[in-house]
């Protein structure tokens, strides 16, 4: 059956990704017709599940760096396999079932592609006492971004290094476990041909939140905050989409959250306690002279630059400021507010007519109000009031994406991810109900 025939039958999936907040696993059921520019989808149900605590804990641990076995690699993989099969299971209940799963697993690591030649970035930048041998053990890590010259020629075997990015919760075990076929492993085409494997949700956005006259920045912040620029659907618009990973989002901040708090609370709802204090704008501009910053996309980054020895290094930064905790988590807010701004004004051919949020930042008021008031009279929205679930535009992109792969459609977007061509994306097991 061509794609096109296949397409015209409404398909039943569900879509799973866990960020690199590790808040829970964003589950969703939607049933889809139609390909590209003509896709519909229905969202049918929607639910956060949370992780087991402890398993929470093995893999913030391992997304720090910890040291573990194989052996234990190969339990937290199997443990987060199980927890996404009964997620798929749980959102199916009361509703017909669906026929195919599209699963992103859990995001323990992920290392953009680079190599001689290349700009290579320590975790934290000279400038501003951002020195990397300063931040102990962790602090030494370095992050490797690709300079893809030739973007349509393929690498050979003797070119720069590939990226890398490793994703827990295996497929084949989630479609034994539900009997339902499912797609995992989204990243790894699109790294081996050279490109980030990030963004991989940009052509989705493309889709289902272009506008005939409008152009548009869909700002995800999760863990990690991405952008996609989607200009007017003018002519050949699809080719003029830029993309990247903007830096820290709800990671960082929740990160701050647990330390200022003695863990006892885990994020600032609504962004209530950062709305309490007052940012420190000169530790903000330092901060920004982080190299990560200033680099031209393609690029993406992940917990392996702002993490657990980044924020200890903004915590030292702070003590010269001598800031309390509100004054300290308004200032690592403003960092996201101001580093998604300040990408937007070096890097896109021109500034967008609006802003859509999405994601876990999406629902930080005060975080919002600090993007509308650095965007001045640009509208900051929501994906919700254009119809497409803020809080659940990810996991709804995964399903997507599989159905995309399942009908033989490209998924990648090659000026998002630096790739040098469209590929197919993810890694099919059939289940056997």
């Amino acid at each position: 059956m061509h794609p096109t025939e296949e397409a015209a039958v409404p398909t039943r999936v569900i879509g799973l990704i866990s960020g690199t907040s590790v808040d829970g696993i964003d589950t969703v059921l939607v049933e889809i017709s139609g390909t590209e520019l003509d896709i519909k989808i229905e969202l049918l149900a929607e639910a956060t599940y949370p992780y087991p605590a402890e398993l929470r804990e093995r893999i913030l641990a391992v997304g720090a760096g910890v040291a573990i076995s194989m052996a234990e690699l190969a339990e937290i993989d199997d443990a987060i396999a199980q927890v996404f099969a009964q997620a798929a299971q749980n959102i199916q209940i009361g509703h017909q079932p669906a026929t195919l799963i599209g699963s992103h697993g859990q995001t323990v690591f992920h290392r953009p592609p680079g190599g001689a030649g290349e700009h290579t970035l320590t975790t934290l930048s000279n400038q501003g006492s951002r020195g990397a041998r300063e931040a102990g053990e962790q602090g030494r890590r370095e992050i490797l971004i690709s300079d893809l010259a030739g973007a349509k020629q393929q690498l050979s075997a003797n070119s720069t290094p590939l990226g890398y990015s490793l994703q827990l919760g295996r497929g084949a075990l989630i479609a034994n476990l539900t009997g339902i076929t499912t797609v995992s492993n989204f990243r790894v085409a699109d790294i081996a041909i050279g490109g980030h494997g990030a963004p991989l949700v940009p052509r989705v956005d493309a889709y289902l939140l272009s506008h005939p006259e409008e152009g548009r920045c869909i700002q995800n912040i999760g863990g990690i905050g991405n952008v996609a620029y989607i200009p007017p659907q003018h002519g050949d618009w699809l080719s003029k989409i830029r993309a990247w990973d903007t830096g820290p989002g709800n990671s960082l901040l929740d990160l701050g959250v647990e330390h200022l708090s003695a863990g006892a609370k885990t994020y600032d709802e609504d962004g209530n306690w950062a709305a309490s204090g007052t940012p420190c704008h000169p530790l903000v501009e330092q901060w920004l002279n982080q190299d990560y910053f200033h680099l031209p996309p393609p690029k993406s980054t992940g917990r392996e630059l702002f993490g657990v020895a980044y924020l200890h290094q903004c915590l030292k930064d702070a003590q010269a400021y001598q800031l309390n905790a509100a004054d300290v988590l308004a200032t690592l807010t403003e960092l996201t507010a101001a580093s998604i701004v300040q990408s937007y004004r070096t890097f896109l051919p021109e500034m967008p007519q609006r802003v859509l949020l999405c994601g876990g930042g999406s629902r930080n008021l005060y975080l919002k109000q600090r993007l509308q008031l650095l965007l001045t009279s640009i509208p900051v929205w929501t994906t919700d009031e254009v119809g497409l679930s803020a809080d659940y535009k990810e996991a709804i992109a995964f399903a997507v994406l599989a159905y995309w792969r399942n009908l033989g459609i490209p998924g990648n977007l090659p000026t998002a991810t630096g790739a040098p061509q469209e590929v197919l994306l993810g890694e099919i097991y059939k289940g056997q109900s």
